[in-house]
């Protein structure tokens, strides 16, 4: 791990280490909202460490204290990391063969991912992918212990907001892609149908709807951008 982080220049470890600060603060909110909304405290716990997929544990949290199926909350949190195949397929270098494989495809996420692919060396590359999915791993769990334990002691979680802390984040995650117009109109239309499906179908399943936007993404070519030009 030393070596990891000798071989970061100091501009980028001061990015990964801010990243992690806050993912931890967003597992807090996790493991009370988890907690506060009926889970056992060692629910958002291992799910934290097994899963390790903020969005998706969110997303089975949300559905399932809503009333939802778990079968549902489990597809819906599925569907979300599925991301993750292209990532692999984008970074498999990175991350090495070997006993690698497992835990570096286990750190995976997007940040991560992003701060690997932002790199210009192999060894830069690998430094950067280690050192923040070890660091967003471990500062993610105990934000989410410390969450849980708040949660049992918390009676009511969205006195203090904690509940819009995850969206913000993803929130501000998504802005600069809706600059894309191919993908902004993707998104309002799963947006819209998303909502017309909420009062007639069961919590979770509106989200599956959702990916109906899907089949209206329609990309710009390049040859399409110079005939504009």
């Amino acid at each position: 791990m030393r070596s990891i982080w000798r071989t970061l220049d100091r501009g980028l470890a001061r990015d990964i280490a801010l990243v992690c600060l806050a993912d931890g603060v967003v597992g807090i909110s996790y493991g009370a909202i988890s907690v506060g909304g009926g889970l056992d405290l060692w629910v958002p716990v291992v799910l934290s460490l097994l899963v390790f997929a903020g969005a998706s544990q969110f997303l089975f949290v949300g559905i399932v204290a809503a009333g939802g199926s778990p079968i549902a909350a489990t597809i819906a949190g599925l569907l979300v990391n599925s991301r993750h195949v292209a990532f692999g397929l984008a970074i498999s270098d990175v991350i090495g063969s070997g006993w690698r494989r497992l835990p570096g495809s286990h750190l995976m996420t997007d940040e991560n991912v992003a701060f690997a692919i932002g790199q210009d060396e192999l060894r830069q590359k690998r430094a950067a992918y280690w050192a923040c999915g070890i660091g967003i791993f471990v500062c993610w769990n105990v934000g989410v212990v410390i969450g849980a334990l708040a949660g049992s002691v918390i009676t009511d979680t969205d006195a203090f907001g904690l509940d819009a802390a995850f969206p913000a984040v993803l929130m501000a995650l998504v802005l600069p892609a809706l600059r894309d117009r191919a993908t902004r109109t993707a998104a309002l239309i799963g947006a819209g149908v998303a909502l017309v499906a909420v009062p007639f179908l069961p919590a979770g399943l509106p989200v599956l709807m959702a990916l109906v936007g899907l089949l209206f993404y329609r990309p710009v070519r390049t040859g399409e951008l110079e005939g504009v030009r």
